[in-house]
């Protein structure tokens, strides 16, 4: 793929981002491609070659750019709404606007209740830390009375030794969460960009 080919497919892919930035990135990659040409005396297409796949372009662009600058690029209008088109989004509103709304909302829910899963495993860490310290306590209570209960320390030591254990789960459920929410965040953002 020659240079031309390449910012033309680059452009064609980044038609959903506002211009200014899809020209930012033409010409970025231009200058790159011709800095690559000239300084490692190489052709257009293995300049072009060197850059890696578009499709990983593309996605590193998207990935990079706000979730809000691409909703406003997409709601922006194109040209002026003519008088039937206006007609028919205030006659459809009581159609569209519930069914847009509802979506919102459970895609809103779904991520709540991912981060939610989240949220239950630290209760769970603290709840197992504050059965460590109350056994403890107990302990040391039944100590200074002269009857000393040794199974307050062992619920101590085996509320301890859960919460370190289980300290794993919590930070791999934050990491899963946050991955599956920057999946998420990203595919809206794909799912926006290339359509027009």
């Amino acid at each position: 793929m020659n240079k031309k080919e390449f910012l033309n497919e680059l452009e064609k892919r980044l038609n959903g981002l506002p211009k200014a930035d899809i020209d930012e990135k033409i010409e970025f990659f231009s200058e790159m491609i011709d800095d690559k040409c000239t300084d490692g005396n190489i052709s257009e297409d293995e300049a072009v070659a060197s850059l890696g796949s578009i499709d990983e372009i593309v996605s590193d662009i998207v990935k990079d750019t706000s979730l809000l600058k691409i909703v406003s690029q997409k709601i922006k209008p194109k040209r002026r709404l003519r008088a039937i088109e206006i007609i028919l989004l205030i006659v459809g509103f009581p159609l569209w606007f519930p069914l847009l709304l509802v979506t919102l909302l459970l895609l809103l829910i779904f991520c709540l209740v991912m981060w939610i899963f989240a949220i239950a495993t630290y209760a769970i860490e603290v709840a197992a830390l504050a059965t460590s310290v109350a056994g403890f306590m107990a302990f040391l209570q039944t100590l200074a009375e002269k009857n000393m209960n040794i199974g307050y320390l062992g619920i101590s030591m085996a509320g301890l030794g859960f919460a370190l254990a289980f300290i794993i789960v919590c930070v791999i459920a934050t990491k899963l969460d946050a991955k599956l929410t920057k999946g998420i965040v990203v595919g809206i953002k794909r799912a926006l960009v290339g359509k027009r």
